[in-house]
């Protein structure tokens, strides 16, 4: 929080109580909590400790039948590739229980092609998925405000970069910039960048067919590719299958 607003936030909190009297004991002893917590210091330790305490007690004790069985093994039903971006949790979005889901999060939530040694970490998640875990459902989730999408689309025509890491992954998309600047240059900025959020899930999902044991479960009907895109904006999802046809919208 910038300085300012954070300190405007307790100044505007502390005139409310001054000026609001009548307020009721339990309101009023909610903006003073408030305000002790805007101007409390943030302490990572304590949010670590505070944050499993209240999954241990409301969560982990309240359900130990689950966390037995989980203890057991693990047999999600999908595999799910999305963003590391902190706002798009796909376990908050989707209400994925542990177990549910083998998740893989990263920049922009691409799957890259396959490839023994450059992009082997990809590579060893979807194989224990597939071979391993069995999951029947392969997952691509994109989403609104992607600045991993922002930055394949600012990349350089001539091939340069001016990061170690970031530019050289998100080319992995690059077909799905070609796309939307071919067919959709008329459009602005912004919309280009929500259709390109959607084409780069469709090229990872054309990836994962470069995976011969993910091509070997789809020709059996044992494995399903979808993509989705969350809007945290509209507060939407837009879910499709792998011939890129929309099969369902759900708006909360």
């Amino acid at each position: 929080m910038e300085t300012s607003s954070y300190e405007d936030a307790i100044a505007a909190l502390q005139n409310l109580l001054s000026e609001k009297s009548g307020l009721g004991g339990i309101a009023a002893a909610k903006i003073k909590q408030l305000t002790a917590d805007l101007e409390a210091e943030f302490n990572p330790v304590e949010k670590i400790k505070t944050g499993f305490t209240h999954f241990k007690t409301e969560k982990y004790e309240k359900n130990p039948e689950l966390f037995g069985e989980l203890a057991k093994g693990q047999s999600p039903k999908f595999l799910v590739f999305a963003c590391s971006d902190s706002r798009v949790c796909p376990s908050h979005i989707l209400n994925f229980q542990p177990g549910e889901a083998f998740i893989v999060r990263n920049i922009a939530n691409m799957v890259p092609p396959f490839d023994k040694t450059k992009y082997s970490g990809a590579g060893a998640a979807i194989e224990y998925a597939v071979l391993h875990l069995k999951v029947e459902n392969i997952l691509v989730i994109g989403h609104s405000c992607c600045g991993g999408i922002k930055g394949l689309m600012s990349l350089a025509d001539d091939g340069t970069t001016a990061s170690d890491f970031i530019e050289d992954w998100v080319k992995i998309c690059a077909p799905a910039k070609a796309k939307v600047k071919a067919e959709m240059d008329h459009l602005a900025l912004a919309d280009q960048h929500t259709n390109l959020e959607k084409e780069a899930v469709n090229v990872s999902l054309a990836n994962l067919l470069s995976y011969p044991f993910v091509r070997e479960a789809v020709a059996k009907n044992t494995l399903s590719l979808k993509g989705g895109h969350y809007d945290f904006v509209q507060g939407s999802f837009e879910l499709w299958n792998l011939d890129f046809s929309l099969t369902s919208s759900i708006t909360i």
